[in-house]
């Protein structure tokens, strides 16, 4: 009995991710807030172009992201599950705190484990510790640099988006990789699909963080795609890229709310 449950259940959820694929606009509830929880946070150096790493942003002022960034340690990341979620940090130490300023950061990168270091002592981002390495502005903004590292209280919240989400296409005619950025509401893009004016809906596959590939022959097409994200919600976007476009350029679809 236990399996016939379970087989019903993956049924259901597959036909209701199949289902959310093809509603032709946007589906977004309000996105909730999380309860606030402890971890800790330190900052990394680099120039404004380098922030993003693991998730595929390469540069997050393109992809809508800024300098208000982190690297999640490996509990927070979750394989670049987490990329593009957004999370309201603020510092817990009287001592070094800006003042009682909160900050609301992008997940764009992965802080990795440091084996040879204590969890304690410069393996910051070791299992099974929550933490958070800023990019150094979005640092400065909560505390002072002298303190290095702080503890923080942090919480999920909704992600709030200038424009459209992007769609960027690298590869080669035989093989497609699509970074999709830029994202509102969750943030967590869990799915997507592309669909051209002369090939039907074809479910991409996440090729690592935030780049999603495809084998589905694209070129000299009119683009559209649906982007799913982790709170259920959907959107697509119609007719985004013309059928000039070109590997390397980025159009804009339709955001979350």
């Amino acid at each position: 009995m236990a399996f016939h449950l379970e087989a019903l259940f993956m049924i259901s959820t597959s036909l209701l991710f199949f289902v959310a694929f093809q509603i032709p606009h946007v589906h977004a509830g309000k996105a909730k807030s999380s309860a606030w929880k402890q971890a800790h946070a330190t900052f990394y150096e680099g120039s404004a172009n380098t922030f993003g790493g693991a998730c595929g942003y390469e540069d997050v002022n393109k992809h809508g992201y800024g300098t208000d960034t982190a690297a999640l340690s490996k509990a927070l990341f979750k394989e670049g599950a987490a990329c593009g979620a957004c999370f309201e940090i603020k510092c817990n130490q009287q001592k070094w705190c800006k003042g009682r300023n909160s900050l609301i950061i992008t997940a764009t990168d992965h802080c990795p484990p440091n084996p040879q270091q204590d969890s304690n002592n410069g393996g910051w981002c070791n299992p099974p510790r929550e933490h958070f390495d800023l990019a150094k502005p979005a640092y400065l903004k909560i505390a002072e640099y002298k303190a290095g590292i702080v503890p923080v209280y942090y919480r999920r919240v909704s992600c709030k988006r200038q424009g459209g989400i992007k769609f960027t296409i690298t590869g080669n005619p035989y093989f497609y990789l699509v970074t999709v950025s830029n994202v509102g509401g969750s943030g967590q893009v869990v799915g997507v699909r592309v669909k051209g004016n002369k090939t039907p809906w074809a479910t991409l596959r996440r090729n690592w963080g935030q780049k999603w590939e495809t084998n589905v022959k694209l070129q000299g097409q009119v683009l559209s795609f649906s982007v799913q994200t982790s709170d259920g919600s959907s959107t697509t976007s119609s007719n985004v890229f013309p059928s000039h476009w070109q590997f390397g350029q980025t159009y804009e679809g339709r955001n979350f709310s």
